[in-house]
C-alpha cells in the first residue's frame, strides 16, 4: 500500500493540505514527546537502590511506588483523552509538560517516602497525558497505517530510555543520583514544552467526501452525528461506525480485551521493573544487569515499529496471538538461563521477550481503533488502557508479596504464563457485528 493512499484515497496530501506540511511531522513531535518522559517507567529498576540507600528505607518499600506510577499514569489518561478529543492536545500537553518534568526536578530534593510518593504519581499523571494524546496523534492523522505509527511512537516511549540508562547506571550512587535526576527532570520539561507547541488534532470534516462540515457532536452521549455512521465519510468505510464510550462498554470485545491487557501488561511489567533485581538474585555479574537494563527498552522499542508495521499488513489477531506466546516462551527462558548462569543467554532472552510483549502497547490502540472508531479514540483507548493498573499492581505490589512468598523464579513464571493466556485468548477476538467492516474480519487494512 503506497504511504497515505487506501482505496483511492491519498489521505497524505489530505492531511498535508490541513496541516500546510508533513503529517509525518506530528508523528515526529509525539515521539519525542514519549522518549521525554520514558524514564519514569524505564529508568526505575536503575535509580530505586540509591533512592533507597539516601532515603535509608528498605527496597521492598519502593515496589509501591512503581504500582503508584502505573496507577496515576493509567487513570490520567481517560479524563486526558476525553478532553483532548473535544478541546485538542495544546494546553493539556503544556499541563503534561510541568508536571512530567516538575517531578523528576523534585525526585533530586526528596527528603522523605511521602515526598517520592507524591512526586512520582505527579509525574505520573504527566505521562499519562503525554502517551495518550501521542498514541492518539497517530490515530487520527493515520487512519490507513495505525499500526506503524503509533508502533513509531511507543517505540519512542520504550527505546528513548535507552539513550539515558547506561548515564543513570553509571551515576546510580547516593551522591551522584541527584544531579542526574535534576538533569532528567530539565529535559523532559524542554522536549516536552517544545510537543505542546507543535501538536495539533486533524478537523472534525478531513475525510469527509465532501467539504461539508460534520454535524455537531453529542457530547453528552459521546456520540457523533448520524449522518457521520452513514457511510459516507472516509473514516467510517475504513474503520466502521464510531462507538461512544460508553457504547463500546456494551460489547464483551471490549472486556476480553481489558482482561488481556491486564494480563500482558503485567508480565511486560514485571521484567520491566524488576529486571535488575531478577539478574542479582542469580548472581550475575554487574555487567549482565547493565546490558539487560539496556537492551529492554531497544527492544521494546524497535519491536513497537515492527510488528505494529506487520499488524497492519496481515491479520491483526494473528500477529497479537504469536508475540503475547512468544512472550510467555521467552520469559520462561529467563528462568533456565539465571539458573545456569548463562549471562549473555540471559541478556538476549530479556531482549526477546520484551520484543514480542512490547507490542500490546501498539496492538490494543489499534484495534481499538478498528472496532470502534476513530472519532473518541483517545477515549475510548484510556478507558482500555486502565487494564494497566491491574498489571502494574502485580508487577509492583502483587509481584513483591509473591516474591517473599514464594520467590523470584515462580514470580517470573507467572508472568509468563498470563502472557501465554493472552496469546491464546486473541483467537475469540471479532470486531462488533454492527462494525460495518469494509476490510477484513479483524478490521486491519491491507
Amino acid at each position: 500500500m503506497a504511504d497515505g493512499e487506501n482505496g483511492g484515497v491519498d489521505y497524505a496530501r489530505r492531511a498535508a493540505d490541513t496541516l500546510g506540511f508533513s503529517r509525518w511531522w506530528q508523528i515526529l513531535a509525539a515521539a519525542g514527546m514519549m522518549a521525554a518522559v520514558s524514564p519514569y517507567q524505564y529508568v526505575w529498576s536503575s535509580i530505586e537502590q540509591p533512592l533507597a540507600a539516601s532515603l535509608d528505607i528498605a527496597l521492598p518499600a519502593l515496589g509501591a511506588v512503581f504500582s503508584f506510577y502505573v496507577v496515576f499514569q493509567s487513570l490520567s489518561q481517560f479524563p486526558a483523552g476525553k478532553w483532548r478529543d473535544r478541546h485538542g492536545p495544546g494546553a493539556l500537553t503544556f499541563l503534561a509538560a510541568i508536571l512530567a518534568g516538575g517531578g523528576y526536578l523534585g525526585l533530586a530534593y526528596a527528603t522523605t517516602v511521602w515526598q517520592l510518593y507524591l512526586l512520582y504519581s505527579l509525574g505520573a499523571v504527566g505521562v499519562g497525558i503525554v502517551y495518550t494524546v501521542a498514541v492518539n496523534t497517530a490515530v487520527k492523522w493515520f487512519p490507513d497505517r495505525t499500526g506503524l505509527t503509533t508502533g513509531i511512537g511507543t517505540m519512542a516511549f520504550a527505546g528513548g530510555s535507552a539513550l539515558v540508562v547506561p548515564y543513570v547506571r553509571a551515576n546510580a550512587t547516593v551522591g551522584a543520583y541527584a544531579d542526574v535526576l535534576r538533569n532528567l527532570g530539565v529535559a523532559i520539561l524542554l522536549v516536552t514544552l517544545v510537543g505542546a507547541y507543535l501538536l495539533q488534532d486533524p478537523p472534525d470534516d478531513w475525510l469527509d467526501d465532501e467539504s461539508d462540515e460534520r454535524d455537531e457532536h453529542d457530547e453528552s452521549t459521546d456520540e457523533p452525528s448520524a449522518e457521520a455512521d452513514d457511510g459516507g465519510d472516509l473514516a467510517t468505510s475504513l474503520r466502521g461506525r464510531d462507538y461512544g464510550t460508553r457504547e463500546m462498554f456494551s460489547t464483551w470485545q471490549f472486556w476480553l480485551l481489558y482482561a488481556m491487557f491486564i494480563a500482558t501488561a503485567g508480565a511486560d511489567l514485571i521484567v520491566t521493573a524488576n529486571v535488575v533485581r531478577f539478574a542479582d538474585h542469580f548472581g550475575l555479574a554487574a555487567v549482565v544487569a547493565t546490558a539487560a537494563a539496556t537492551v529492554l527498552p531497544v527492544a521494546a522499542g524497535v519491536s513497537r515499529m515492527i510488528l505494529g508495521e506487520a499488524s497492519d499488513r496481515f491479520d491483526r489477531t494473528w500477529v497479537m496471538a504469536i508475540s503475547f506466546v512468544l512472550a510467555g516462551v521467552f520469559r520462561l527462558g529467563l528462568i533456565g538461563a539465571g539458573r545456569a548462569e548463562a549471562g549473555i543467554l540471559f541478556v538476549a532472552l530479556v531482549m526477546g521477550a520484551m520484543f514480542f510483549s512490547s507490542p500490546l502497547y501498539v496492538f490494543f490502540p489499534s484495534i481499538v481503533a478498528d472496532y470502534y472508531g476513530a472519532w473518541n479514540s483517545s477515549g475510548n483507548y484510556a478507558a482500555l488502557y486502565t487494564a494497566k493498573i491491574g498489571g502494574g499492581v502485580f508487577a509492583g505490589t502483587v509481584a513483591g508479596y509473591l516474591v517473599a512468598r514464594f520467590g523470584w523464579e515462580p514470580t517470573f513464571a507467572l508472568g509468563g504464563a498470563l502472557a501465554i493466556a493472552a496469546g491464546l485468548a486473541t483467537f475469540l477476538l471479532r470486531p462488533p457485528s454492527d462494525a460495518g467492516f469494509d476490510g477484513d474480519e479483524n478490521g486491519s487494512v491491507s
